[in-house]
């Protein structure tokens, strides 16, 4: 069992990211924890999990824990990135204990030995953090983001391990089928009111009947906010008629009429105090909800001959240092076509789409974007956000630029910030903007969703869907392989398989 009592958690620029809040975890309980990009999910867990976290937030409160804590980070610390596996999952490793492990998680150990965690793809290094979680043997699970980068094989088993385990269990996840198929309570973290305020909500429900509970409130809550207002405006409206009567009869009344100037004078009195009551009623009215789903952006229309090649490749070996990872890739891509490419964890996924950027950003008759899996490979994270975005762009482009954010859920501080003081949710958003604004005619995207929160996930997938324009990209979620993708590749040993 996990108890969080009164929890308080402030950032060092005094956002309140969680308000006392109390909370139970129970044996078997499988609790998704949501809520928008940079909402303090990720610092919730760490803080759950004991690890350092003053460096940016401060908090208070007390957390009781009956039995171990593991914890699966989001993304491993540089300082592993040196070691080998077998040293990054424990300083004296019990083989039987890791091949039961392995075993349990359908890895090919033969994939791992003798290799450090830098040579591992993301997806791998997932795998290896998971094998480390778990041969501590913990009684309670924290995992952040445990679905990011892993092949779509063992997301299957990750969900079977997640509905199975008997442990106690907090995740984070993007993946909206994982969170339908596992979750059986809800944590949602909100910041509302443009972030001024914080809302931490439990639903023991399963993650589709909370997004169908969720949309209900908001529907009959907005109807309401709508109602009030529009009762509000009629009200104001017949005392505004009725001031300027008044106000009119005072003006033209006879100086030889006293009494009847008295009169008027107390009927202003009246209708002044009337006037101060709606305005009164005006703060109590029901706020309308502004979910952090309601996103407007859009690609603007690309006008490129539907039967342009984009691309025409043929690789004979795919691969990194002097290990081959595929052979004999051949990939045509026409203007319109929208592509993802999948595979199993190491195959060179990345390694491809690297070689396919390369390529296309040699050509001077196409405009070519590019959503790196690692966003420090495209953004400067010291610079902010708006100058990042408005370099050697227009005043107009500006006003567009803080538009198109606003309408992504940040703040005016936020806009100033440097990049990398952001979540990676929000330097995704900040690409997007970006790919948007250069008026991209082909997308080359990267793992596009792998940090997009579950609720502005299926907003950003309708965005790339209603692109008209040609996407190449790499992806394992499932609900962007069949909302997005025309054609989708498998990248094997053999070179690349087409999916019916």
């Amino acid at each position: 069992m996990l108890k969080i009592d009164n929890l308080t958690i402030v950032t060092n620029k005094g956002r309140k990211l969680v308000d006392d809040f109390c909370f139970v975890l129970n044996d078997r309980d499988k609790v998704a924890l949501i809520g928008e990009e940079g909402n303090g999910k990720s610092t919730l867990l760490k803080i759950i999990a004991g690890l350092e976290t003053d460096s940016y937030v401060s908090y208070s409160g007390k957390i009781f824990a009956d039995g171990k804590i593991g914890y699966l980070p989001q993304s491993i610390d540089e300082s592993f990135l040196d070691l080998s596996i077998e040293e990054f999952i424990a300083d004296d490793l019990d083989y039987s204990i890791l091949y039961e492990i392995i075993n349990r998680i359908h890895i090919d150990y033969r994939l791992f030995s003798g290799r450090t965690m830098k040579t591992l793809s993301g997806g791998e290094r997932v795998k290896a953090s998971l094998i480390r979680m778990l041969y501590q043997k913990p009684d309670i699970l924290l995992m952040d983001e445990p679905s990011n980068d892993l092949d779509l094989k063992t997301l299957i088993w990750l969900e079977e391990f997640i509905r199975n385990t008997d442990k106690a269990l907090i995740f984070v996840s993007h993946d909206e089928t994982l969170l339908s198929n596992c979750a059986n309570g809800i944590l949602h973290l909100e910041q509302l009111k443009r972030k001024s305020e914080t809302k931490i909500t439990y639903s023991g429900l399963g993650y589709d009947e909370y997004i169908k509970s969720r949309n209900a409130f908001i529907s009959r809550n907005n109807m309401i906010a709508a109602k009030e207002r529009a009762q509000l405006n009629k009200q104001l409206e017949k005392w505004r008629k009725i001031y300027q009567s008044v106000e009119h009869r005072q003006n033209t009344i006879s100086r030889g009429d006293p009494h009847g100037a008295q009169m008027l004078k107390k009927k202003m009195h009246t209708v002044k105090a009337q006037g101060r009551n709606i305005e009164e009623k005006r703060k109590n009215l029901t706020d309308k909800y502004e979910p952090e789903e309601a996103i407007d952006v859009f690609f603007e229309e690309v006008n490129i001959n539907p039967n342009k090649i984009i691309l025409d490749l043929d690789i004979n070996e795919l691969k990194i240092n002097d290990r081959v990872l595929s052979k004999d890739i051949h990939l045509y891509v026409e203007a319109k076509d929208k592509i993802c490419i999948i595979g199993d964890n190491g195959t060179g996924k990345s390694t491809l789409i690297r070689i396919i950027k390369d390529e296309l950003l040699k050509r001077e008759d196409i405009k070519v974007g590019y959503m790196p899996q690692n966003y420090y490979e495209v953004m400067d994270y010291n610079a902010g956000v708006l100058d990042y975005l408005w370099d050697r762009r227009s005043m107009a482009d500006r006003a567009k630029i803080q538009s198109f954010l606003g309408a992504l859920r940040f703040t005016t501080e936020e806009m100033e910030h440097p990049i990398g003081e952001l979540s990676d949710g929000q330097k995704c958003k900040i690409l997007l903007v970006k790919l948007i604004l250069d008026r991209c005619e082909v997308l080359i995207l990267d793992e596009p969703t792998r940090n997009l929160s579950p609720l502005s996930g299926p907003v950003i997938r309708n965005i790339l869907n209603e692109y008209d324009g040609c996407i190449i990209s790499v992806s394992h979620d499932r609900k962007y392989i069949s909302e997005v993708a025309r054609k989708v590749y498998e990248l094997t040993s053999n070179g690349l398989l087409l999916l019916e």
